[in-house]
Parts: structure tokens; C-alpha cells; sequence
């Protein structure tokens, strides 16, 4: 078992201490945990999208910062201020929130768009700006935003600039009648359940250890083809105005590094990157008007779309490191 693969057991089976039928979006969470990338939870309210994340930053040993979003927060309620201290009479640095290492936003699409745009500095370039000093933000740093489905009340729909700094958007369902009844069970023997009672399973100095090795999984040329013909997909598709951007194309070969390390894997398959494609472009694609008379829904044109790009067998190399040094040129030797 690989590294990266006990780390992503060691999350699924403590978060599942508390939480049931969440396996795959604590295999997305890890994801992006370990390439960098930031969140965004949909789901209607009660399906337990801020403890999914409480749980994740305890499980992992992170810092965890929550940021409640309503209409009337501004962006330094976010990023933070300087404060005037009369004993002293100068300005004390008073950092906000964002200073964490795992960020929830909760319900990020009830503040307005100015409130939301504290966040776009911190998502890309881990840094804020207070007063016109650059800081620093904690590494790891991670933001899972949560949200109700758009078309409930009181919400601002997140700008295109704003959904594209996340890597992934996922949706948070209603449990099915058999795992809500192990909920059930589950909360009856110990009510007090809760993020309180989940141990660290991983350090930071390990998930700065797995982010390099993630790095170095080998990519095969037809994998990177399977990308770049679900991209190019996009942006010629009848039923999509604009499509996925290129910052989408590295997002996708990232996650699949990824995804086949937790899975005990040296090497990315078409697999890793058919099994990503909807949470990493689902949020970035804008519908045609036609698509939207229809009622396609998004997942459904990315479907289509996957079925129409051509899959080639990846040969799975017995050892991917003898794999690379095999492909690597030799250096001719000087007399």
C-alpha cells in the first residue's frame, strides 16, 4: 500500500466514525488536499456539508476557520484589518478568518459578489492583501465553500471568475433510506457524536510529503490526449457557450495524479480522468440557451460529452519509476 493510498484510508475510516455514504467526497476532499485546490459543497441545507468539512480538518490535523456568508459581510470581516489601539496609539494587524488551514465559507452564495471576491486573492495565489501589505496564508491552505442550490432564496450566483478557482464542485445528495438508518443508529447510541471525537490521522509535514510525490506520477501521452479531447469537446459542444479553460485541462491531469496515488497507483488511467471530469467541469461550463429551454442539466451534457471522446488502453507499466528511466535519453559519454 502507498503512502498516499494508507493517508486516504486512514481519512475515509475515521471521518466514517461519524458520517455515513460520504466515501467519495472525502476521495475529492484528499484530492485536493493534496494538488493544492479549493472546494465548493452544494447541497440543500441539513445534508451535513459544514461537518463533512469540520470532520476533514480534524482527521487531517488542520487548523479549521469557518466564515459564516450573509448578505451583509464585508471583505475584511474575511481577510481581516487594522485596528487603532489608543493605550499604544498605533495600528495592530487584526488577521481575519482566511488565516486557517482548512477555510469553510459557508453558504458562500448568500454574501454579495464584493464580499466573495475577498476570497479570489487567498484561492490563487494563497496570499491576502490588508492595507496594502502582502501576508502570507497558513500552508496547507485549502477553502471548501458551501451552498445552497441556486434557485432557493436570498443567494447571489457565485461569478465565473469565482467558480473557476475551484477545483472541484460537488454535490452533497440526501442519504439514501439505508445509510440514513445507520445515522439513525449510529446518533441513538451516542448522541455527542460529533468532529470532537475524530483523531489525527495524518501530519502536515506528511501531506507536504505526499503533494511532491503526487507530482511525480507518470502521465502517459494517450491519458493526456483523453484530456485534451474532453476539453476541446467542450468548446465546440451545440448545447455549451463557453468552455472549459485551460486552467480545466491542468486541473484535470492534477486530480488524476492524484486520485490514482490514493488508489495505489503509480499512473494515471482514463479512468482517474473520466471519473473527475464532472466535478471539475460542472462549475466552469456555461449551457447554451437551447440546452437550458431543454432542461439538460449540466452533468447530463458532460455525459454526452464523454461518450463521444475516444478512450485508448493505457498500457499499466509493472513498474512506473523503471517506466520513466526507460524513456529517459542517456547522456552520450565524452572520451
Amino acid at each position: 500500500m502507498s503512502d498516499a493510498e494508507a493517508v486516504y484510508d486512514a481519512l475515509r475510516e475515521e471521518i466514517g466514525t461519524v458520517l455515513v455514504g460520504n466515501e467519495e467526497i472525502v476521495e475529492r476532499l484528499t484530492i485536493s488536499l493534496l494538488t493544492r485546490g479549493h472546494v465548493l459543497l452544494e447541497g440543500v441545507p441539513g445534508v451535513a456539508k459544514t461537518t463533512i468539512a469540520n470532520l476533514f480538518a480534524e482527521a487531517s490535523g488542520l487548523t479549521y476557520k469557518r466564515i459564516q456568508m450573509t448578505p451583509d459581510i464585508l471583505p475584511a470581516d474575511i481577510t481581516g484589518t487594522r485596528i487603532y489601539r489608543e493605550p499604544t496609539g498605533e495600528f495592530e494587524l487584526q488577521r481575519g478568518p482566511i488565516f486557517g488551514n482548512i477555510v469553510v465559507a459557508d453558504e458562500i452564495n448568500r454574501a454579495t459578489p464584493k464580499a466573495q471576491s475577498a476570497l479570489l486573492e487567498a484561492m490563487q495565489e494563497s496570499h491576502v492583501t490588508i492595507d496594502g501589505d502582502t501576508l502570507s496564508l497558513p500552508d496547507p491552505f485549502m477553502v471548501i465553500a458551501t451552498q445552497n442550490p441556486i434557485e432557493m432564496e436570498g443567494t447571489f450566483e457565485l461569478p465565473e471568475a469565482q467558480r473557476d478557482r475551484f477545483q472541484f464542485k460537488l454535490l452533497v445528495d440526501i442519504p439514501d433510506q439505508h445509510n440514513e438508518r445507520k445515522l439513525l443508529d449510529r446518533f441513538d447510541a451516542n448522541p455527542l457524536l460529533d468532529a470532537d471525537r475524530i483523531q489525527q490521522v495524518i501530519s502536515e509535514e506528511r501531506i507536504r510529503s505526499l503533494r511532491e510525490q503526487v507530482t511525480e506520477q507518470y502521465v502517459d501521452d494517450t491519458v493526456k490526449a483523453y484530456i485534451l479531447g474532453i476539453v476541446e469537446a467542450t468548446r465546440s459542444s451545440p448545447d455549451i457557450d463557453i468552455g472549459a479553460s485551460p486552467r480545466a485541462t491542468l486541473t484535470l491531469m492534477d486530480a488524476g495524479k492524484a486520485r490514482a496515488a490514493i488508489h495505489g497507483r503509480g499512473y494515471v488511467l482514463p479512468d482517474d480522468i473520466k471519473q473527475l471530469a464532472k466535478p471539475v467541469l460542472r462549475h466552469r461550463l456555461i449551457r447554451s440557451t437551447d440546452a437550458e429551454l431543454t432542461d439538460r442539466s449540466i452533468d447530463a451534457v458532460i455525459d454526452s460529452l464523454l461518450e463521444s471522446v475516444p478512450v485508448t488502453d493505457v498500457a499499466e507499466p509493472d513498474d512506473t519509476a523503471q517506466h520513466r528511466q526507460d524513456n529517459e535519453v542517456e547522456p552520450s559519454s565524452k572520451s
